[in-house]
């Protein structure tokens, strides 16, 4: 039996993109890069392409608008990618519109070969190839068809093995096409507006050979580039998922509140803090941080409030500003669950964190996308369990109605994913508000059933006794507790 072949995997230098090909690109493939305008195809490919370019290998870009390369580049320059000192060295750009006005792909076809006998590319790409195929279609017939052409084109790229790519305007992957059957890989870029957010997502339809990761992927454009961001169970793979991390379970901050949860929150659990407005989750999240810090540990924020510099406490503040915190700030209206998850992810082995938060899942729905609200839950189980899983703590903030007189945990059914919930709520004792707290479930420790009256003060969240007859909260009016009346600044 003859040897397998190996074939060797290109990194394309566009964060996760090589995660959704399934290990990135195959050497010597022939790729199509296709969407509708506006999508991002040539900016991705310029990023492969700077990426892999080398003296020994270059890259030739064809351009086959009327527009010159020149003017293209003054935007492509813009992004960090752009290695201005490769231009005529590693990579070089060839305009192929004179050759398209005639409409003969044969002589079009000539040009590409000449060029890449002069450089002995490693790389070849051809943008825009509609225009090629509107060319052919509007002038006379010429000696070579399209499916020809790129039959010819194909084969000639792979006797001189290089890896191609074709970059075209594309509405339909459905639309028959010689181009999309002869290809190696068929990339697709989208991009919808939904509401008042724009939505860019990539799907690999086709990459022979492997297996990529099926579905679309959202992505972003900024200053660096396109970013891919796989789903949350791809992006820890190859991650080593070891048994929960070894040592005492980790303090709240809030004294009290360990004892109640049976010894604190224990390490690589993830904990969901639900209560009404004000009721004071923001403060205990940030008691939290505070005390990570103080044991020497490193977090991650993520804030999703509209107004982030108001809903952050003093403490969390001068955290992030002392380097013991790592702030994510997501503020933008078309986020999704994949995005936040890469950050997150990056951000916990940038720091090496133990303690993660996130305030509060109420802001985090408003933020994304509303594509992304249908499969809301299931994206929220599968990003709670890629942060756990890396060892880390979770606490998550939930908004809850306060209804009085019954007991719900989170309005998106997402109690159900954490280890662990604390419920805060207010209840009416003599024409006054008390706040009170109590732990509802942590798993595998034998935690207080008491509710305990609370108040929010300079120093931060301060726990009182139990609640002497829950009762006569409801009804009548029960004896005082051991704790203070509620007072304070307001929590969050």
């Amino acid at each position: 039996m003859s040897k397998k072949a190996n074939i060797n995997r290109l990194g394309t230098g566009v964060a996760g993109l090589n995660e959704i090909l399934g290990g990135g690109l195959p050497e010597f493939s022939f790729n199509i890069i296709a969407g509708p305008p506006g999508s991002g195809k040539t900016t991705l490919a310029h990023q492969i392409m700077f990426s892999l370019a080398t003296i020994e290998k270059p890259a030739v870009f064809f351009t086959v608008l009327g527009e010159p390369p020149l003017k293209m580049l003054r935007y492509q320059q813009q992004f960090h990618f752009f290695d201005e000192a490769a231009i005529g060295r590693s990579v070089h750009f060839i305009n192929l519109s004179e050759e398209m006005q005639s409409g003969d792909l044969r002589a079009v076809l000539a040009r590409i070969v000449q060029a890449v006998e002069a450089h002995s590319p490693g790389l070849v790409f051809v943008d825009s190839f509609r225009a090629v195929v509107i060319a052919s279609r509007t002038h006379e017939p010429a000696s070579m068809g399209l499916q020809q052409f790129v039959q010819e084109l194909g084969m000639l790229m792979t006797n001189w093995q290089a890896t191609t790519f074709l970059i075209g305007e594309y509405f339909s992957e459905n639309e028959p096409n010689p181009v999309f059957t002869v290809s190696d890989g068929l990339i697709w870029l989208r991009q919808s507006l939904d509401r008042n957010s724009v939505v860019r997502k990539i799907e690999v339809i086709k990459m022979r050979g492997q297996a990529s990761i099926p579905g679309q992927h959202t992505f972003r454009i900024g200053s660096a580039g396109i970013q891919v961001f796989p789903p949350a169970q791809v992006s820890i793979q190859g991650t080593e998922l070891a048994a929960p991390p070894a040592g005492p379970p980790l303090s709240m901050g809030v004294p009290g509140l360990d004892e109640m949860m049976g010894g604190g929150l224990p390490r690589g659990y993830s904990l969901l803090v639900a209560g009404p407005s004000g009721s004071g989750k923001s403060i205990l999240a940030g008691q939290f941080l505070a005390e990570g810090a103080r044991c020497g540990e490193k977090s991650v924020i993520a804030s999703f409030e509209q107004r982030p510099k108001l809903s952050r406490s003093r403490i969390v503040s001068d955290l992030v500003d002392s380097g013991d915190v790592g702030l994510i700030r997501a503020q933008q209206a078309d986020l999704s669950v994949e995005e936040v998850t890469a950050l997150l992810l990056a951000e916990i082995k940038r720091l090496n964190a133990t303690r993660v938060v996130l305030d509060s899942l109420s802001g985090f729905e408003l933020m994304l996308a509303p594509t992304f609200t249908d499969n809301y839950r299931q994206s929220l189980c599968q990003m709670v369990n890629a942060v756990v899983s890396t060892g880390v703590s979770m606490l998550m903030t939930s908004e809850l109605e306060d209804r009085y007189t019954d007991l719900r945990f989170s309005p998106y059914g997402a109690a159900f994913l954490t280890d662990a919930i604390i419920v805060q709520r207010y209840i009416e004792v003599e024409s006054r508000l008390l706040r009170v707290m109590a732990v509802v479930k942590v798993r595998a420790a034998a935690h207080s059933n008491e509710l305990r009256q609370f108040v929010i003060d300079d120093g931060g969240i301060r726990i009182g006794e139990m609640m002497p007859d829950y009762r006569g909260l409801l009804g009548g009016r029960p004896e005082r507790s051991g704790a203070t009346e509620a007072g304070g600044q307001a929590g969050g």
